[in-house]
C-alpha cells in the first residue's frame, strides 16, 4: 500500500507539472514539483531499513555484516528526505507569493491560464468557469495560475501542514536513531531513555493531528498516506519496545 502511494503521488504531481514548470526543470524546481514522490520513496526504503535493523538488533554478528551497507543506504535516504523537505519549503514560499488580479483582466486571457482547485490540483481556465469566479482573484507567483481567496487560503494551510509533517518525520527518525544507539549501550540511563520516549510521543501526536487535519480538509491521499505511515511505524515501535522491556526501563 505504501508503494502504491508512491505511484499515486507521482501521478498527481506529474499532472500538476502541466500547469507549473513546463520543461527544463532545474534541480530545485524538480524537488518542488515532485517533493511528495521523492519523500515517499525515501521513507519507504528507510522503513525497510528500520525494520531490518530493529528486528536484528540483538544479532550482533549479523549486524556487523550488514551495518556498513545499512549506514550507506540510510545516509542516501536521509539526504533525499532533507532534499524533499527543501521542496516543501519552496512550495510553501511559492503558494504564499501572490498578487491581486481582476477577473475582468484575466478572463480574456484564459487560453494559457490555470485555476487552482486544491493542493497540486489545477484545471484549465475557460471562459465558462472564469465568469463564475469572484471579481478579485490571486495570481500565484509568476505562474499563470489564479485562485479565489478561500481556495488559496485552504491550499496555503495544507502546504504548511505538509512542511510541518515532513519536519516532524525527520525529527522522528533522528529520535529513533538516538534510541537505537542507546539500546545498544549497556549503561543507558532510564531518565534519558524515558525523555527520548516522551519526545517521540509528542512527535507522533503532531503527525496524528496532521493526518486528522488532512482528513477534515478532504485531501484524501495525504490523509491515507499519513495514516499508513503511522500504522507502519507501529511495527518499528513494537520491535524497539521488545528490546527496551528486558532493561526494565519503565519499572
Amino acid at each position: 500500500l505504501l508503494f502504491l502511494n508512491v505511484l499515486f503521488f507521482f501521478i498527481e504531481e506529474h499532472a500538476a507539472l502541466e500547469h507549473t514548470f513546463i520543461a527544463n526543470l532545474s534541480a530545485l524546481q524538480f524537488i518542488q514539483v515532485f517533493s511528495a514522490t521523492t519523500d515517499t520513496v525515501s521513507w519507504f526504503l528507510l522503513l525497510l531499513l528500520f525494520e531490518i535493523e530493529t528486528s536484528l538488533l540483538d544479532s550482533r554478528n549479523q549486524n556487523r555484516r550488514i551495518k556498513p551497507s545499512i549506514l550507506l543506504f540510510r545516509g542516501l535516504c536521509y539526504g533525499a528526505i532533507c532534499y524533499a523537505f527543501l521542496g516543501y519549503y519552496y512550495e510553501l514560499l511559492t503558494i504564499y507569493d501572490t498578487a491581486l488580479v481582476s477577473r475582468i483582466d484575466i478572463c480574456p486571457l484564459t487560453s494559457d491560464w490555470s485555476l487552482l482547485v486544491d493542493i497540486d490540483e489545477y484545471i484549465s481556465l475557460e471562459p465558462e468557469n472564469c465568469k463564475l469566479l469572484p471579481s478579485v482573484l490571486f495570481q500565484i507567483s509568476s505562474f499563470k495560475i489564479i485562485a479565489p481567496m478561500d481556495t488559496l487560503v485552504s491550499v496555503q494551510y495544507l502546504t504548511l501542514v505538509d512542511l510541518i509533517n515532513a519536519g516532524a518525520w525527520i525529527l522522528v527518525v533522528v529520535v529513533l536513531e538516538l534510541e537505537l544507539h542507546l539500546l545498544q549501550k549497556e549503561d543507558s540511563s532510564k531518565i534519558v531513555m524515558d525523555s527520548v520516549f516522551l519526545l517521540k510521543i509528542i512527535l507522533y501526536l503532531v503527525l496524528f493531528l496532521a493526518a486528522i487535519y488532512w482528513g477534515f480538509e478532504g485531501d484524501f491521499l495525504d490523509f491515507w498516506d499519513a495514516s499508513l505511515w503511522l500504522f507502519a511505524f507501529i511495527f518499528i515501535e513494537l520491535n524497539i519496545f521488545q528490546k527496551r522491556e528486558p532493561k526494565e526501563l519503565f519499572q
